[in-house]
């Protein structure tokens, strides 16, 4: 199972976009939804970006991002004979989809994995030269949840007309009655539903009262407009007047995140909310449907102290909502942020893969101002670099450090490893089978999205990697990226 089924998906505290349909209102919505094009070639034309000089800038910073919305949109897209929009695709989500098994920190910090490996014989580097594959791979320690702090959930559903279609809004209230029946009794919930208005169905009221939750499921039905910056502001007021001191305050926004009435952009509704969360009520977002504003619904989650899932059936809502998000619900890091240090002695020039709008700079690592990524517990962040060495180069190649604020008191915590170019010299036949599919994910997004590496590698070369990799992985979630890879160009 991909971590976005196990922990991930549920983790679920940026932007629970639950992205369920279009507006009811035709073309009032100023956002664009995600353009869907019918499947073919993939190879991307533009040409290579320049490769980062380490001796100019040896630092690489970005705010982690647990975000696996992307990957699973493209995967519901895919399965229906369709490709995703190239800007709705965003290869750290592709990699981070997937079970990544780094070992657990003993306490509540991070584990640092810094592996790689040699360019598969089929990758042709822009420029030439020795370049290697390099992963870091973070950790953190996952809970055993029946000793997890209390839930305080605030879930804020979208019942606009578009929202009527089948497999939306019946798939939310299934997946909400599903987890009225399991969830802890001393968790609280309070139901906020907004279409033209935003109204409080639910007051924040403790699970133990399941019928009361469950009948408030029912009553749920669609009308309207898409308000979500109302329905967004009033969540916050209801999660704000009944913050609980050392539970896990959330608020779970359910939509389609096309907004058509009210503030309609990310900055005016994150400015409506801000000091209400105060970075003490966290964000979730989950996406379901073919057609959503995914680009709002990231930005709502990068800057609102959350993350995105997506959800396309009956099952994948039921194992977000009744597994995942039970699992992941303790706030493990705060503002997590990662730099990774180039040694410009031995490497003539690095890229990242992905990460495009997480970026910062390298001021920004140790200032406590700037905003960086919410990691829940058990979750697992993974970046790629493609390290192109000197020539002979052999040493020290790179060092990571992190840095973030302990949830409980907000102090600032760190942690670093190292790597050398011994653990980057053995071929990519012979690499972990994690960072095989770490690849295969990475390469197919860049195709997806035609980015400027797509062209390094072929479609049958990649598929024929995908193949083998899910093969050695035997892992069901690798052997559907190698289908939808061989669907997608059909």
């Amino acid at each position: 199972m991909r971590n976005s089924r196990e922990m991930k998906r549920l983790t679920v505290a940026l932007a629970i976009v639950l992205t369920i349909g279009g507006c009811s209102e035709p073309g009032q919505s100023s956002q664009e939804s995600a353009a869907v094009a019918p499947a073919g070639a993939l190879t991307g034309t533009a040409a290579p970006a320049p490769e980062t000089d380490p001796a100019e800038s040896p630092q690489s910073t970005f705010a982690m991002d647990v975000d696996t919305a992307s990957y699973d949109y493209a995967r519901n897209l895919i399965g229906q004979g369709s490709l995703p929009a190239p800007e709705t695709v965003r290869p750290e989500e592709f990699i981070n989809a997937f079970r990544h098994p780094y070992p657990q920190p003993v306490a509540d910090g991070f584990s640092i994995t810094m592996d790689g490996a040699r360019l598969p014989d089929s990758h042709r580097a822009t420029p030439d030269g020795d370049v290697r594959l390099l992963r870091v791979g973070l950790q953190t320690r996952a809970d055993d949840v029946s000793v997890r702090p209390d839930a305080q959930l605030t879930f804020v559903l979208d019942i606009s007309g578009s929202m009527a279609d089948p497999g939306k809004l019946d798939v939310v209230k299934d997946a909400l009655r599903a987890y009225a029946e399991q969830a802890r009794p001393t968790d609280e919930v309070a139901i906020v539903t907004f279409s033209d208005e935003a109204e409080v169905l639910r007051e924040m009221s403790p699970v133990r009262d399941r019928g009361g939750l469950i009948e408030a499921v029912d009553r749920l039905k669609t009308e309207g407009g898409t308000d979500l910056g109302q329905g967004l502001t009033r969540g916050y007021e209801v999660a704000r007047a009944s913050f609980r001191e050392g539970a896990t305050n959330r608020v779970v926004l359910v939509s389609d995140a096309l907004a058509n009435i009210g503030n309609t952009g990310s900055s005016a509704i994150l400015a409506q909310v801000r000091e209400a969360a105060a970075k003490q009520i966290t964000l979730l977002g989950v996406g379901v449907g073919n057609d959503y504003g995914d680009r709002l619904m990231e930005e709502l989650a990068d800057n609102g102290d959350g993350f995105t899932v997506y959800i396309s059936g009956t099952t994948d809502a039921r194992e977000v909502f009744v597994h995942q998000l039970p699992a992941a619900l303790p706030v493990r890091a705060l503002d997590a942020k990662t730099q990774v240090t180039f040694d410009p002695a031995t490497v003539a020039g690095y890229r990242l893969v992905g990460y495009d709008n997480r970026r910062l700079d390298a001021s920004d690592f140790r200032d406590d101002s700037v905003d960086g990524g919410e990691v829940m517990a058990g979750h697992s962040v993974t970046a790629l670099y493609l390290v192109r060495l000197r020539p002979g180069a052999n040493g020290p190649v790179a060092h990571t450090q992190l840095r973030w604020q302990d949830p409980g008191d907000r102090t600032p915590q760190e942690a670093g490893a190292d790597v050398t170019t011994a653990s980057l010299s053995g071929t990519f036949e012979d690499a972990v089978a994690g960072l095989q599919v770490t690849y295969v994910a990475a390469w197919f997004a860049e195709q997806l999205r035609h980015g400027d590496q797509a062209g390094a590698i072929s479609r049958p070369a990649l598929l024929t990697l995908a193949d083998t990799t899910a093969a050695r992985a035997d892992d069901p979630a690798v052997t559907e990226l190698a289908a939808l890879i061989r669907r997608s160009g059909e």
